[in-house]
């Protein structure tokens, strides 16, 4: 009885293996990336799919690892966090490089040149240049480095922080903001669609854009810049930029 019930337990240890196997050879062959699609052109979503420079852009990086991207979505604020508890293994969401982010993460080489820029209302002429700010009510997203940026230099603003970027474009359309800080290429998009805004010409600064990972993902932080790498020669980067903020 008792060598009956031993091989009885053998022979299910043995199925649990190799039933476990298959999972775990999945999970090394797919990338865990985070992101808050609400950030047009970089990523968002359309017809119920997310889409987006950053997301074709992360999308060809994994087909050139070798993997399949496996998407989490999570507010712009909870990426940092979320990334250092190991919910994933990257964030890929308009994310500048800052030396404060640095602190905390690694990223990966830079793959596109952005900055913080101004979004006021088209009849507004109080707001001429950055310096007009002062005083004015400027809304940014929490997380976001528009915060501390303002904090910072802009101690003078009446800061109005929202939790989505689509809110904050919102409170400047219908006038309860002044103004919107926020990256360019997200400010440029909008104004596409959005009459009644503009941007101003003077940007606020200049900024890199990068993946963020793990301080203690140094191997997928290098394949990933390999990855990058081949697609800049290969064409492939070219083909997406322009797609999505035209030709440079």
């Amino acid at each position: 009885m008792k060598l009956t019930q031993a091989l009885s337990a053998l022979a299910l240890a043995v199925v649990v293996i190799v039933a476990a196997a298959p999972a775990a050879h999945a999970a090394d062959d797919t990338l865990r990336v985070a992101t808050d699609a609400t950030f047009p052109p970089l990523e968002f979503v359309k017809d119920g799919k997310r889409t987006g420079f950053d997301i074709e852009l992360i999308e060809a990086m994994a087909k050139t690892m070798g993997k399949k991207v496996q998407w989490v979505d999570i507010d712009f604020k909870g990426l940092i966090p979320g990334l250092i508890a190991n919910r994933f293994d990257v964030a890929a969401s308009g994310i500048y490089m800052t030396d404060e982010r640095r602190k905390v993460v690694d990223f990966t080489d830079p793959y596109y040149k952005g900055g913080l820029v101004v979004v006021v209302r088209k009849n507004d002429t109080s707001i001429k240049t950055p310096a007009d700010l002062d005083g004015k009510k400027v809304t940014v997203q929490v997380g976001t480095k528009s915060v501390a940026f303002l904090k910072d230099n802009y101690p003078k603003v009446q800061r109005v922080e929202v939790e989505k970027n689509q809110e904050m474009f919102d409170l400047v359309n219908i006038g309860r903001a002044d103004a919107a800080v926020t990256g360019r290429p997200a400010a440029v998009e909008y104004a596409k669609v959005q009459p009644n805004v503009r941007v101003l010409d003077k940007g606020l600064s200049t900024e890199l854009y990068g993946f963020a990972l793990r301080k203690d993902e140094t191997a997928l932080t290098a394949d990933m810049n390999k990855a990058l790498q081949t697609l800049r020669a290969n064409g492939t980067y070219d083909a997406l930029a322009t797609k999505w903020f035209g030709k440079q």
